[in-house]
């Protein structure tokens, strides 16, 4: 597995020096689809003079873009999307994750059913651009304080093979799925959809070692669905200088040898 950290590029030199492999930013603090290109264009300098490569972002559709409900608009979404892989490609992000919690909640009162069928439309749509772009799409299951659709491993898997193409992929958070007890047994089935995982304690979302949080099942189940790829720390680290070489050790322990 490679480890990674979600940072901006000023905490990649302690990372780097921890160990880490790479780091992840935002959608919106790198490439910044809804601003000018400019403005994408100076954030792209700072992450190539970070000291870890970024081939990942996170937070892929604003809030206020709609993805389920009345007010869908699927041309200012198509405008979105394709102005985020354009720049994404030229960034060298590989990964964008969807998570999206207010974009993808169903209002209240719609129908879950036509909702449903946007959110296949959304990723029929989007893994295309992405794959022309270099760029997978990980959906990622949101536990249910933060979202009422696409909340467990298995639904997000179901809408994965649904669109059946390669730009889309899962994503396995530990946060959310130790917060809903959610299945590991379903990461282990759905091994072949796996392209990305993120990771934080349960209590207060910190690094793994930051407080009591059990993640051997987890790490377990990755290794049962033969995942070996990217996990990144999406967590309040409150001393990155002291924390992070901890926490890389202790992660990389986690990992079974099977």
């Amino acid at each position: 597995m490679q480890f990674g950290v979600c940072c901006d590029p000023a905490m990649t030199e302690c990372a780097a020096k921890a160990g880490f492999d790479f780091a992840e930013w935002s959608v919106g603090a790198l490439l910044k689809p809804r601003e000018p290109q400019s403005a994408f264009l100076a954030a792209l300098e700072a992450v190539r003079g970070a000291k870890l490569p970024f081939p990942v972002v996170n937070c892929f559709v604003p809030a206020d873009l709609k993805i389920t409900g009345p007010d869908v608009d699927r041309s200012e979404l198509r405008k979105y999307v394709a102005t985020a892989f354009e720049r994404a490609e030229l960034a060298g992000v590989e990964t964008i994750v969807f998570g999206s919690g207010g974009a993808r909640r169903i209002p209240e009162g719609f129908s879950a059913e036509a909702a449903h069928d946007q959110l296949v439309w959304f990723g029929s749509m989007v893994a295309p651009v992405a794959r022309r772009h270099g760029v997978t799409v990980v959906v990622e299951p949101l536990n249910t304080m933060e979202c009422n659709v696409l909340t467990t491993v298995r639904e997000c898997a179901a809408l994965v093979r649904e669109v059946a193409h390669p730009g889309l992929r899962l994503l396995v958070d530990a946060y959310h799925l130790l917060r809903d007890n959610d299945s590991c047994e379903d990461i282990v089935a759905n091994g072949d959809l796996f392209a990305h995982v993120h990771i934080a304690t349960v209590a207060n979302r910190l690094a793994p070692g930051a407080e009591p949080c059990d993640f051997v099942s987890f790490f377990n189940a990755l290794t049962r669905a033969g995942y070996n790829g990217r996990v990144s720390i999406e967590a309040t680290i409150q001393s990155p200088e002291k924390d992070l070489p901890e926490v890389i050790t202790l992660m990389r322990g986690l990992i079974p040898d099977i």
